[in-house]
């Protein structure tokens, strides 16, 4: 078997020398990408273009918000979520076709035991005597493709582009999904505090009704009060179903994100306390945030994957030199098959040269490139709404603050008209409808006030994933200092 050593030292040598050569293509660097120099509504230091960071690792942010139950129902959608384990699934398979790239830069051996018996015609031209017997044969086959213009290395840097494009792709998923239950969460906890609020006012609207049933059997109410306070009651009984419908809808929303049948799955109610707010925001945060989104990273290597796949229809215009050996030994009989007179041998070059292909390679390098020019243009537009994202998430931050505050002065002033208005009623001097109308009024104010609550927090998870999961990372300078 000396043969076939000094033949595996030769390719392996030649391979050596090969991978010194330059690829063809173009080498990959990030094209540049619109940015703001800060953001409208808050200072966020100094913005920087966009460079993938996604590597750092993100925590669980939501337990800024102190909520357990929040806690519990992200931990089920990280082990439960279909769509979650569909993209985990994608990221084995793109890292499996990168190491079926990477196995091209070695030689293939492949052993080929035959065992035939046939027997040569005798009415065909054959100078030698028609003859019947055995044939056995036992040879390792070595191929290998010297990587002259850079075909096999271009093909992998696409194939683990593309590995780390699905990579990236699972966190954003993952982010995704994170950010969703949140959202989902807030908006069901604000449904409870309006069911709650609505089924406070139903029992004073049967109070109210009650009064009114009173005032009218003593003479002091007319039947029109009674109507009124009747419709009342009815009306906001009406938007209490209409309430428990939606929040019906989005518990089912709550238990598909966390992998559960939605028939199977019921959440306690849990109102939003009057002083729930949204996580400070820190100034001056880095662009190193926003650089770690996921959905940037992926579009980033997206484009380097295309970027490689240049050079690898540019290579298809050269030749494509293979070196091949095969030993082993070959007899008649099966006795002296492996007797060292029975040894065979042999080696050398082989070239595909592509002369006529009908245009074909020009086709596919013009594909390449085109695809490349798409993929720049995917980056920057997610780049640019990258930016979008965490604009609107700063200035609903900051404008609904500013409503809050007016929506708190507009429900204690609605509280307090609707008090007025009652005691006024009570003393005989206005009707019913003044009631009505003031109590609506609060009443709209305290749902208003709630739903606002509920909008902060869903506005903070917002920007959280905006910023690529939260703030809170002390990794950041760390991995900023490593690359550069």
């Amino acid at each position: 078997m000396n043969t076939l050593r000094i033949l595996w030292l030769t390719l392996a040598t030649a391979g050596m020398s090969v991978n010194l050569l330059a690829a063809v293509g173009p080498n990959y660097r990030r094209p540049s990408a619109p940015t703001p120099a800060n953001f409208a509504d808050r200072e966020l230091g100094n913005w920087k273009e966009a460079t993938p960071a996604d590597a750092i690792a993100r925590g669980d942010w939501w337990r800024v918000f102190n909520d357990a139950a929040l806690d519990d129902l992200e931990r089920q959608a990280a082990e439960n979520n279909q769509d979650l384990k569909a993209a985990m699934a994608r990221v084995v398979q793109a890292r499996a076709l990168a190491r079926d790239a990477k196995a091209d830069f070695f030689p293939s051996l492949s052993f080929d035991p035959a065992a035939t018996r046939g027997r040569t015609s005798e009415t065909v031209l054959n100078p030698s005597p028609t003859r019947q017997g055995n044939d056995f044969r036992v040879p390792l086959d070595l191929s290998y493709e010297l990587d002259l213009w850079g075909r096999v290395r271009r093909n992998f840097e696409g194939a683990n582009a593309d590995a780390q494009a699905r990579l990236a792709a699972f966190e954003n998923t993952l982010l995704l999904l994170k950010a969703d239950v949140a959202q989902n969460y807030f908006e069901l906890r604000t449904l409870d505090t309006e069911r709650a609020i609505l089924r406070d006012t139903i029992g004073l609207r049967r109070d109210a009704l009650n009064l009114v049933n009173s005032r009218f059997k003593g003479g002091a109410a007319s039947e029109l009060d009674v109507s009124r306070a009747e419709t009342e009651l009815d009306s906001t009984e009406a938007e209490i179903l209409s309430v428990q419908r939606a929040r019906a809808e989005v518990e089912h929303a709550l238990a598909v994100l966390i992998g559960k049948p939605a028939s199977d799955f019921t959440l306690r109610e849990l109102t939003l306390a009057s002083t729930a707010l949204p996580p400070v925001i820190p100034a001056g945060l880095p662009s190193d945030l926003l650089e770690r989104r996921p959905d940037i990273a992926e579009a980033e290597r997206a484009m380097a994957a295309a970027n490689a796949r240049i050079g690898v229809a540019k290579a298809a215009f050269f030749p494509v030199v293979r070196l091949t050996g095969l030993a082993g030994f070959e007899s008649m009989d099966v006795d002296t098959l492996f007797n060292w007179q029975s040894r065979a041998w042999s080696m050398g070059p082989s070239i595909t040269w592509p002369i006529f292909q009908g245009g074909r390679n020009r086709a596919n390098l013009k594909r390449a490139q085109a695809a490349y020019e798409e993929n720049v243009a995917l980056y920057r537009q997610q780049v640019l709404i990258a930016f979008k994202e965490v604009q609107d998430a700063l200035t609903g931050t900051r404008l609904l603050s500013q409503q809050a505050e007016a929506e708190d002065r507009s429900r204690a002033s609605a509280r307090k008209t609707a008090n007025i208005s009652n005691s006024r009623y009570r003393a005989g001097l206005v009707s019913y409808l003044e009631v009505v109308d003031s109590e609506r009024t609060a009443l709209a104010a305290e749902r208003e006030s709630a739903r606002i609550t509920g909008e902060r927090l869903v506005v903070s998870v917002q920007l959280i994933k905006a910023l690529g999961g939260g703030w809170q990372d002390s990794h950041l300078g760390n991995l900023a200092a490593k690359q550069q």
